[in-house]
């Protein structure tokens, strides 16, 4: 019996095994006119064996590019597109760098410490001191998001300075928006009502 255990390991099984037999006799073809033509039906016969890659930008560039891998870019034809490099093919990914930023309170978000970065900035006090009020909000609210528990606002007006390292604050007499309070700000779709069919 002969297995597929027992063959050659394909390059690019989703082609099949036929498909690379085809392209291993491509190799074997002398005459370079006739080897073109039989490029050209391989290619023909790999598109409609994948008809979902004609989504894909390039689809014919992506066909030509798989004939030089199955035939280990030993083919000596007259592509249409340049014949690709192996050492490009084979280059390992770029390290995604870990982020190294470490927040203080994750719950709140890093979105949360750049705008305070950014409020920090503003010159004018009033302006300011409106800014702060807004971020208190948005500091409860997602404080609540993660901690179903009451909060009280000293907490995040103490949050806020540590944050803002001191040069944020909100007037003692100011008051947070509560949670039932915003959530009754949130839009709810209005329930379905069933009627019952008469026969």
């Amino acid at each position: 019996m002969d297995y597929n255990t027992q063959r050659i390991k394909l390059v690019l099984p989703e082609y099949g095994r036929h498909i690379q037999d085809m392209v291993n006799h491509l190799l074997t073809v002398e005459d370079r006119d006739s080897r073109n033509k039989q490029a050209l039906a391989v290619i023909s016969i790999m598109g409609t064996m994948n008809p979902h890659l004609r989504d894909i930008n390039d689809f014919k560039h992506k066909l030509w590019d798989h004939l030089h891998v199955m035939a280990n870019f030993q083919l000596d034809i007259d592509s249409p597109y340049p014949k690709p490099d192996p050492d490009t093919l084979q280059e390992k990914p770029k390290i995604v760098p870990y982020p190294s930023h470490k927040m203080k309170y994750k719950h709140y978000g890093q979105a949360i410490e750049q705008i305070i970065a950014e409020v920090v900035k503003i010159e004018d006090e009033a302006q300011r001191e409106y800014f702060a009020q807004l971020i208190a909000n948005q500091l409860k609210k997602a404080y609540t998001t993660w901690n179903k528990d009451s909060v009280s606002d000293e907490d995040i007006f103490r949050d806020l300075k540590v944050l803002s390292a001191g040069k944020l604050s909100v007037n003692p007499g100011f008051k947070l928006t509560e949670t039932r309070e915003r959530e009754k700000d949130i839009p709810h779709r209005p329930k379905k009502k069933f009627q019952v069919r008469k026969k």
